[in-house]
């Protein structure tokens, strides 16, 4: 299938051929068709898969064909809300990538920085909106966003937004939302817990489970070192120092190891940044620019990045320590082996954190790798 024959906009086609997109994914050639049909849809899909494509360039192309009042074209006509800041950010990008030859305003809001910009955003009168539950709700309070047309909605990463720390600022959200609209639940990993939920927001919703693609998958190869804690930075500057590679992201439990690994890898003269919740949003911005553009190799992270890093070329995947809820071991590892390329995910897992590789591989159906040297 092409992208021609998915009935997209011939700007809309244009703007992804500038992206040097050849087919649709299989993601997108499924959610795409449903979307414009009009259909409730919950997918799940593994990271690197196309699922931002998938619901951005079906909302544009659902805009462009549903032309409303002067009047009600300067409300938010879609609204996405996402997890993090970063992923905000990156949704914005790509909206506005796809959408550059469309007269169709996107706005992105999220928490971070002075409420005052943001207020300058929905000034502007956005069409779409990509936002964070938190900021959007304050802008919602002071009466800056109104909600009363949208007619798409989006929640990316929907196990993330739908736990309990988020839980109640999406029910907030949802109830100032119009009662006849399309929703659309996108992420990698769907809990049954959180599936109990979904369907208190979707009415009679398409399914598409692409889970299976990442069970057969073997573009990213996984291995896991059995190691100590204590071991853990000496075994992981020794795997720096021995393999060659493009750009590594390290993922670590806590904000106080982050920093401690990058201190660590700087003194080995390999060039590095951490990124994490106490840094401010410039800093993570700026040090995730620098990871992409390849002007440093190596990023350490909190899981804040596992969700929200969208970068092509990330040759290695490291996790300090084996996560204790086995979703969060999917979103990390996806940040490599995106698209179908090739990837590797190495774990170091300590005789404390067995069990939760265990979880893990009965998640993925397989075993992981074991490397004994």
């Amino acid at each position: 299938m092409t992208f021609q024959e998915l009935n997209l906009n011939q700007f809309i086609i244009k703007a992804v051929e500038e992206k040097h997109y050849e087919t649709p994914t299989d993601v997108q050639e499924k959610a795409i068709p449903a979307i414009l049909a009009g259909n409730d849809l919950v997918v799940c899909a593994h990271t690197g898969s196309g699922k931002t494509a998938a619901f951005a360039l079906a909302i544009l192309q659902s805009i462009l064909k549903e032309p409303v009042e002067i009047e009600s074209s300067k409300l938010i006509r879609s609204l996405i809300l996402a997890p993090t800041r970063e992923l905000a950010i990156q949704i914005g990008e790509s909206f506005e990538a796809y959408g550059k030859y469309l007269d169709i305003r996107i706005g992105v809001v999220y928490g971070g920085i002075t409420p005052k910009q943001h207020i300058k955003v929905l000034k502007r009168e956005p069409n779409i909106l990509i936002a964070t539950p938190g900021r959007l709700l304050d802008l919602i309070g002071k009466g800056y966003a109104d909600l009363s047309k949208v007619e798409i909605f989006v929640l990316d990463e929907a196990d993330k937004m739908l736990d309990v720390k988020t839980l109640q600022d999406v029910k907030k959200i949802v109830s100032k939302l119009p009662s006849d609209r399309q929703n659309i639940l996108f992420s990698a990993t769907m809990p049954a817990k959180v599936m109990k939920i979904v369907y208190s927001i979707l009415k009679n919703p398409v399914k598409i489970d692409d889970k299976t693609t990442y069970k057969k998958g073997t573009n990213i190869k996984q291995q896991v070192y059995f190691v100590e804690e204590t071991e853990k930075i000496s075994l992981l500057l020794s795997l720096l120092k021995g393999k060659s590679y493009e750009s590594v992201l390290i993922f670590t439990r806590t904000k106080k190891i982050a920093d401690k690994v990058a201190k660590a890898i700087n003194i080995q003269n390999i060039r590095t940044k951490a990124i994490h919740g106490d840094k401010n949003q410039s800093e993570r911005l700026k040090s995730i620019e620098l990871f992409k553009n390849k002007e440093i190799k190596v990023l350490v992270a909190t899981d804040v990045a596992a969700r929200g890093i969208d970068i092509s070329g990330i040759s290695y995947v490291i996790n300090m320590n084996i996560p204790n809820v086995k979703e969060t071991y999917i979103h990390r590892i996806g940040r490599t082996g995106r698209a179908g390329k090739n990837g590797v995910a190495i774990s170091f897992c300590s005789s404390e954190e067995k069990n939760f590789l265990k979880k893990i591989e009965e998640l993925q159906g397989k075993s992981i790798e074991i490397v004994s040297e």
